[in-house]
């Protein structure tokens, strides 16, 4: 089961957005939280209340209602743009230059990791035992008894 959280009309550029997001795709929820918290840009507030907001949906959704966080992590996390707002500032000799005042969407989709197989230690061991592979080693190359090596050999005329 998974849940999602969508937040529009941001006012940040999708850029600067993209740098936040990009902190938290695939992270488990409490490091994503903990990583937009401490995080010095701006644009992480926004972030933060986004994720929020989808381990909140994902609590409601969920007949058991309480979750624990520690279950769950960020399976997606994109950021689109949203529309540009165009301003124009004056500029010299009569002219104008034209701003454009960047907006995004934000999307993030949480989920609950599946539960791990093989809870005893011996069945671990077990598994970890079968995906070992056994490498032989390799055989040792002998030099020709000819051969030489490649060197310039200068000759005057």
């Amino acid at each position: 089961m998974e849940a999602r959280a969508i937040n529009r009309y941001v006012g940040t550029s999708p850029r600067k957005m993209r740098l936040v997001i990009d902190l938290i795709r695939g992270r488990g929820v409490e490091e994503a939280l903990s990583a937009l918290h401490f995080t010095p840009k701006h644009a992480a507030r926004t972030a933060e209340k986004a994720l929020r907001s989808a381990i909140s949906n994902f609590q409601n959704k969920d007949e058991a209602g309480r979750v624990d966080t520690a279950e769950l992590f960020v399976t997606t996390a994109f950021v689109d743009g949203g529309p540009v707002l165009k301003r124009i500032s004056p500029a010299p000799m009569g002219r104008a230059y034209r701003i454009r005042k960047r907006s995004n969407h934000i999307t993030i989709v949480v989920a609950r990791r599946e539960g791990k197989k093989g809870g005893t230690q011996q069945s671990r061991k077990a598994a970890a035992a079968d995906r070992t592979v056994v490498q032989k080693p390799a055989a040792k190359k002998s030099k020709k008894a000819g051969s030489k090596t490649k060197s310039k050999s200068v000759t005057k005329a």
